[in-house]
């Protein structure tokens, strides 16, 4: 049975970026495949992680915890630190690569699958692959303008880009930006969508509109989402006046920071609401998405708020304006509160017509989003193999 194995850089224990391969995994399973996911850590308790368990996926840590398994797990590495060193396969900042390399030994798969938060956190695991000799992909689940690879590592970089089977991105935007970032076009990119966790049935609009609820659905990590923007913008004294909440809906690192500066600002129209598991129920009680981000691969909170019949205000960080028309299904501004205030304040001028946008939405994603993003990456990775 061939093997494939699929290794996360997602820093959390089950992250967005998870998504796609982790609804993958089942297909690939069913056309003949044994797969083995690793990751840095892996919380087991958690309930994707249990599901993927339950269905004979075998669960690798790199660095095991526990300081008995540490300890197993480091004499089991003795056997190849010298191929390690062979190899080079440690970089100058001496990250010690051999116990993925003793991974991969051991499973001997005819493909990795390294599935990256962003465009090249996970190039120095695909660069043991490429010196491994061993066929993998690359998917980059975003790109960011104001982050970019260290200029001594560049050089490896582009050649785990290049020497992979495929490059996969979830925008336009982020393969663009990716090789700006390397100089380089990549012949082996393709942009790919993330699975959409809703029915895809509009979902109906309240029909109460006193106050105007908008969901701000994202992580708490304003680096990223840009929630202080959002803050700033209803401090102004035309949006403490307006029937207007807004919920963060949630959880994250700067949940804190926001909760203070909202105090601070006394901006009181706001709720936090922590992390809901039935986001299409929720969408009843709601009559738009707000996401002002500073950094973006293509949200699936927009595509699902979306595909619910929702308008949704947006930044045009990453690939979001590339699935939206301005004033048709959508209202775009730039990460900063003049810009993003402004396509605030256009949206508040049309919300008699946010029904209708929103029914243009469901339309638009319908029609160009495809129903099982997960079904269509399974079958690029069977025929890749079996091409091989």
């Amino acid at each position: 049975m061939k093997r494939i194995v699929i290794a996360s850089t997602c820093a959390e224990d089950w992250g967005g970026s998870e998504e796609l391969w982790g609804r993958s995994v089942p297909l690939l399973q069913e056309s003949g495949f044994h797969i083995t996911v690793i990751k840095y850590y892996i919380n087991r308790a958690h309930p994707e992680f249990i599901r993927l368990a339950e269905r004979g996926v075998n669960l690798l840590d790199i660095f095991p915890k526990g300081t008995i398994a540490k300890r197993v797990y480091k004499k089991s590495l003795k056997l190849v630190n010298q191929v390690a060193l062979k190899l080079k396969l440690t970089s100058d900042q001496g990250e010690d690569f051999s116990a993925f390399i003793k991974i991969m030994q051991d499973t001997k798969p005819a493909l990795v699958i390294i599935s990256q938060g962003i465009n090249f956190d996970g190039l120095k695991l695909a660069y043991q692959c490429s010196l491994l000799k061993i066929p993998y992909v690359v998917i980059s689940q975003k790109a960011v303008d104001f982050y970019w690879p260290h200029k001594d590592d560049r050089a490896f970089m582009l050649k785990a880009l290049e020497k992979a089977e495929k490059c996969f991105f979830v925008s336009h935007h982020n393969l663009r930006l990716t090789e700006e970032q390397f100089g380089k076009r990549l012949p082996n990119g393709q942009v790919i969508f993330n699975p959409v966790k809703l029915s895809g049935n509009i979902v109906p609009f309240p029909k109460s509109k006193e106050p105007y609820k908008l969901a701000c659905l994202g992580r708490l990590f304003l680096l990223d989402k840009g929630q202080d923007l959002l803050i700033r913008i209803l401090s102004e004294q035309k949006w403490r006046d307006r029937p207007v909440k807004v919920s963060f809906i949630g959880k994250g690192t700067d949940e804190a920071a926001l909760k203070d500066m909202a105090k601070l600002l006394n901006v009181t129209n706001v709720d936090f609401l922590g992390q809901i598991e039935d986001i299409e129920a929720m969408w009843e009680d709601y009559h738009a998405l707000v996401l002002p981000s500073r950094s973006e691969g293509l949200p699936l909170s927009m595509v699902e708020a979306m595909s619910a019949g929702r308008p949704v205000i947006i930044s045009n960080a990453g690939g979001n304006a590339e699935l939206v028309e301005e004033g048709v299904t959508a209202f775009i501004g730039h990460a900063n509160e003049e810009s993003f205030g402004e396509a605030m304040e256009r949206a508040w001028h049309k919300r008699e017509e946010w029904e209708e946008i929103g029914k243009n939405g469901a339309k638009h994603v319908a029609e160009n989003v495809p129903k099982s993003p997960e079904t269509e990456f399974a079958k690029l990775i069977v025929e890749l193999l079996a091409n091989k």
